[in-house]
């Protein structure tokens, strides 16, 4: 009976963040509870918060979790795996199709992606936690840190003419926030084709080339 208690408080770290990030975003962080969560688990209440602290600390490192998972992606999508030798580790290809690469792993899959529901949650959490606003900053950083390397290739590659890539980047990314939101809660008319064409057209003026 020990040996089966113990295997359950064992759950792996994917699987714990897997469950409570499917269950935030089918009831919101709000309805869930450890205790609920933990049946679901087959774990304690008392083992979550032990691990976690709170709910708030599960919903931070869950969104982690998940950005993480996406980050392997991201850096395939840009080249960041390791890259050519010949371009000094830099992704090689076109600047533009990266930057599109880049744009649709950024923008929800539709209504209720499970990601975007755990951001629009920590948004909604920051203002009362300033861990909660640590630890988005601390989340959002690759987003932006990549995104700055790509303009400054695509400014040393002769494609984009913009200055100051840290202010473009994050121009970008607050374009890109704007049209996430609509489509992450599934506001008529809003739709990743679209966002995606218009974040493309304001990205060319922003970085200096109109396609």
């Amino acid at each position: 009976m020990a040996e089966a208690r113990a295997r359950r408080a064992a759950r792996p770290r994917e699987e714990v963040f897997a469950a409570a990030r499917a269950a935030i975003a089918e009831h919101g962080l709000a309805k869930l509870t450890m205790a609920g969560l933990g049946r679901q688990l087959q774990m304690s209440a008392g083992h979550l918060l032990y691990y976690f602290g709170s709910k708030d600390q599960l919903l931070l490192e869950t969104l982690r979790w998940s950005e993480e998972q996406l980050g392997v992606r991201r850096h395939a999508a840009l080249g960041r795996d390791g890259g050519d030798s010949r371009d000094g580790g830099r992704g090689g290809g076109d600047v533009w199709a990266r930057l599109a690469a880049y744009t649709e792993l950024y923008l929800p899959e539709g209504p209720g992606d499970p990601r975007w529901i755990l951001w629009l949650e920590v948004w909604g959490r920051s203002p009362a936690s300033a861990e909660i606003r640590q630890g988005q900053l601390e989340i959002e950083a690759p987003w932006q840190a990549d995104l700055v390397a790509l303009i400054e290739e695509g400014v040393a590659a002769g494609e984009f003419t913009a200055d100051r890539a840290h202010d473009r980047a994050v121009q970008i990314r607050a374009l890109l926030d704007g049209f996430a939101v609509p489509i992450a809660i599934g506001l008529p008319g809003a739709n990743r084709e679209e966002a995606a064409a218009q974040v493309a057209s304001v990205a060319a003026a922003l970085l200096g080339r109109e396609r």
